[in-house]
């Protein structure tokens, strides 16, 4: 199999890691994180002049078409730079469900304005009681005339606090642990009924909890089948875990470069504490981690777009697992080996943690995808 990058796939990584390092140091990430909003307009309008914000959409959509392999180079970067801009929630959850579930009208109404940086979006579906389960929804969608009426509360919802739209899971027939009667609903961020109170989470990214109190929306506000909208949740999420995982490798990657460096400059007895044979077998031990991340990252970036429920995720879960456990490994060692400085807040190191940290439990943890991984029948399908 080759895994070379084509010519267009290099100049965009050479792009987005030229963007990045020209707009995104350590101390200008701090200011955005400590700005009202926690992001960047500017280097939002900045994705969206390089065409970031339109890559997985198609040319007809207001994008440049895309695909995994795309996705995977540029949130590796973002991974690198600690990027706080809300690019998992608008265009790969909020994006990817317009483009999976929502019609020719929807999708040409809202996906140029994703693309221009116009319009952000958020995913509204985690629940208290849900922990993991995608199907366990309890917020209520009733028939009201031509419309609906949503009640029910999501929380964690990702970069909610700054969306224009809201999609919303909700249940609009069965129990609140069945596997159909879903739906997924465009909500006005705005809307009468609709109340959302944003923080800032651990790793400098924001979230909100939002309640809805009687919301009404219209019949176009529907994506799909109002009572069938768990598939292409499903599908959705194992691409944003993809994602994820590129992104994890970004860090991981940073996190390990940055380590070494240390090593190599920190002195103890007069002589780099790097060469202290017990620190290179740790530093070998973090590399060994590192590339088995990094080669499950590739297989879940080629599987995202697998047809078959099954195996995408078992590509997927095996991809998260491995994520989760090098993450954790790459994340304790690196603050280790720097000492006390590693978990002050003014080095970078222990952000890097932290963001690892989030990407582990965000939609399952490494223990949770190693038994839906062992649940599919293992990566291998006999």
């Amino acid at each position: 199999m080759d895994f070379d990058l084509t010519e267009e796939q290099r100049l965009l990584k050479d792009s987005v890691d030229r963007l990045l390092a020209d707009a995104y140091g350590f101390d200008a990430r701090k200011r955005i994180v400590a700005s009202e909003g926690g992001v960047s307009p500017a280097v939002w309008a900045q994705f969206a002049e390089l065409g970031l914000l339109g890559l997985p959409f198609s040319e007809e959509q207001g994008g440049f078409g895309g695909g995994p392999v795309e996705t995977m180079l540029v949130m590796e970067a973002f991974g690198r730079a600690l990027v706080v801009e809300p690019y998992l929630a608008t265009v790969i959850l909020g994006g990817g469900l317009i483009r999976h579930a929502g019609s020719a009208a929807q999708q040409a109404a809202i996906l140029p304005a994703v693309a221009a940086g116009e319009r952000r979006l958020a995913f509204a579906h985690a629940e208290r009681q849900a922990r993991y389960d995608l199907f366990d929804v309890a917020t209520t969608a009733r028939p009201d005339g031509e419309g609906w009426v949503l009640d029910g509360q999501k929380g964690l919802v990702l970069h909610g606090d700054g969306a224009d739209t809201l999609i919303v899971s909700a249940r609009t027939a069965g129990a609140t642990r069945d596997l159909t009667g879903l739906g997924l609903f465009l909500v006005d961020a705005s809307a009468p009924g609709v109340s959302r109170r944003g923080y800032p989470t651990q790793d400098g990214q924001r979230a909100a909890e939002v309640t809805l109190t009687g919301v009404r929306v219209g019949p176009d506000a529907v994506l799909g089948d109002p009572k069938g909208a768990l598939p292409a949740i499903e599908r959705v999420v194992d691409e944003a875990i993809a994602a994820l995982c590129a992104e994890a490798v970004g860090a991981m990657e940073a996190s390990l470069q940055s380590t070494v460096e240390y090593l190599k400059t920190r002195q103890q007895f007069g002589t780099p504490i790097g060469a202290f044979q017990v620190l290179q077998h740790r530093s070998a031990e973090m590399v060994v981690a590192l590339e088995q991340a990094r080669s499950m990252a590739m297989l879940a970036a080629m599987m995202a777009t697998a047809p078959d429920a099954r195996e995408r995720r078992a590509a997927v879960s095996g991809a998260k697992a491995q994520i989760g456990r090098s993450a954790r490994f790459i994340g304790q060692q690196s603050v280790q080996l720097h000492g006390g400085v590693g978990v002050t807040m003014e080095y970078q190191i222990g952000h890097y943690f932290k963001r690892l940290t989030m990407i582990d439990t965000l939609f399952g943890d490494a223990d949770h995808h190693l038994g839906l991984t062992a649940d599919a029948g293992g990566l291998i399908n006999s």
